[in-house]
């Protein structure tokens, strides 16, 4: 099982190549690294997801 973990993670880790420079975008005196945008964007994302998708509801009719 250790050894089907590690083969995964070598194979994750050869997709993106880690070892260059990081990409920043700029605006203005704002810079931020484009992988922290991706993921600011992401769970902005899940948070209006999260308030817009309805809840279930319980099946009682009592309450």
């Amino acid at each position: 099982m250790q050894m089907l973990g590690a083969v995964k993670d070598s194979l994750v880790g050869s997709l993106i190549n880690l070892t260059g420079p990081g990409k920043y975008v700029h605006w203005g005196f704002i810079q931020i690294s484009v992988a922290n945008l991706v993921v600011i964007g992401l769970m902005v994302i899940v948070f209006f997801a999260a308030i817009l998708i309805p809840f279930r509801r319980h099946g009682g009719r009592g309450r």
